[in-house]
């Protein structure tokens, strides 16, 4: 039981920053703008958050320094992709690479510097439970927040009003411009949102996952982030499911080399992105419209003068 609880509690904390990733592209895709550039500014979350934690020892402010630094890089993608119209796959890529040579800039002075991981909460008597207590009651705040935007971003697209308005203009933005919606700023709101949860999820690795700053410390997450969604058929609550799905892909294939299993500890390490590869590969075989997209992913929007 005592080993279960250890690797569970270790799947909540590698599932958490796909999770907040996951949570931000489906609002942003659910508008029409496909963001290829989650892994730039999740890695600026990570070594903006981390810089500002160590120079100010708190990791609050850390958090809020990733969360800004994630919403700064997504209002340049704004920028090129909303004001410039510029084509959105180019412009994520390179949001992406820029994203990843900044952060080696920002966090040079840091590598190799090491703090405390955030604190977990504790409620007296429900935090000592045997086995419930840590994996409930015990998680660091982030886990909490991330379930509480994923069911929050569940119940705006399905059940209000904005939300109603988010999908018209990822669906038709022609009509939802027709119909007086400014698809611009819903779309830059969105993409703000996209940046802000991603710049979470950076700052969630740096100082809880790993407390420390490595370059290209996001490993592709940003891009496991972006299958998720894809995976969840741009629903957050399945992402929450992807987001573990992967989550425990990635830390069951550490305990499988933990245990001396007779596989090449570079196959084992590749087992998550084998698994995002048959997932997309499995759903791209499912019944058309089964798990269709936004119909203008990916189209820029210019209204008509």
């Amino acid at each position: 039981m005592m080993i279960f609880e250890a690797i569970l509690l270790t799947i909540i904390t590698a599932a958490t920053p796909l999770l907040l990733a996951a949570i931000g592209e489906v609002v942003v895709e659910r508008s029409g703008v496909l963001n290829l550039g989650v892994e730039g500014m999740m890695i600026m979350g990570a070594a903006t958050g981390f810089a500002v934690a160590i120079l100010t020892g708190s990791s609050l402010l850390g958090v809020m320094a990733g969360l800004f630094a994630g919403m700064a890089m997504s209002l340049l993608f704004a920028a090129l992709v909303l004001g410039l119209a510029a084509n959105q796959v180019a412009s994520g890529l390179a949001l992406t690479i820029f994203g990843l040579g900044l952060s080696g800039l920002v966090g040079f002075p840091f590598v190799g510097a090491k703090r405390e991981a955030m604190a977990h909460l504790y409620l007296p008597y429900l935090s000592d439970l045997p086995f419930f207590g840590r994996v409930i009651f015990g998680q660091d705040p982030l886990v909490y927040i991330a379930f509480a935007l994923a069911l929050a971003v569940a119940l705006i697209i399905g059940r209000t009003r904005a939300g109603l308005v988010l999908r018209a203009v990822g669906e038709n933005h022609h009509s939802a411009h027709a119909l007086g919606h400014n698809v611009r700023q819903v779309r830059l709101l969105a993409i703000l949102f996209g940046g802000a949860c991603a710049g979470l999820a950076g700052a969630y690795l740096s100082l809880v996952y790993t407390p420390f700053w490595t370059p290209g410390m996001t490993a592709g997450r940003g891009w496991i982030a972006l299958a998720i969604v894809v995976f969840a058929s741009w629903r957050a609550g399945r992402a929450v499911i992807g987001a573990y799905l992967f989550g425990g892909v990635s830390i069951l294939q550490l305990h499988a080399q933990g245990f001396g299993l007779g596989v090449p500890a570079q196959a084992l390490a590749a087992l998550p992105y084998l698994t995002t590869i048959i997932v997309l590969f499995a759903l791209s075989r499912l019944p058309r419209g089964s798990s269709r997209a936004p119909a203008c992913l990916g189209q820029p929007f210019l209204p008509a003068r």
